[in-house]
């Protein structure tokens, strides 16, 4: 009986925790524009926030990306000397995908600021 109340468990979190997610943003954002909109009716001056740059989109991506690549191959790599394992070795490898794509989007952040400097 336990295996059956582990599997509704998990259906219930795997569907529920990204419904919460996205009911959790939209509350938010209509209550922001409420907020917004109520400050408009009262005649008070609200500043729009400008939207980020396409290189600090980039730079904020590759940031992630290449702390969350770092974090995952440490985490194997600290898991790896205790089991000695050669297999964790083989997981801690995989944490070079998402590094090398935050090293592109860096790159891509560099460019994107080069490009916009020459124009």
């Amino acid at each position: 009986m336990s295996g059956d109340l582990v599997g509704l468990v998990a259906v219930i979190m795997i569907f529920g925790i990204p419904v919460a997610g996205m009911y959790t943003y939209y509350r938010v954002r209509k209550l922001r524009t409420e907020e917004r909109l109520a400050a408009i009716a009262r005649g008070v001056s609200v500043p729009m926030e400008p939207d980020l740059s396409q290189a600090a989109h980039s730079r904020r991506a590759g940031i992630l990306l290449v702390t969350g690549a770092l974090g995952y191959i440490t985490a194997f790599v600290m898991v790896a000397r205790i089991e000695a394992d050669p297999d964790v070795w083989c997981a801690a490898a995989f944490g070079v995908i998402p590094l090398a794509v935050g090293i592109g989007y860096f790159l891509d952040s560099t460019l994107v600021r080069h490009e916009s400097r020459a124009s």
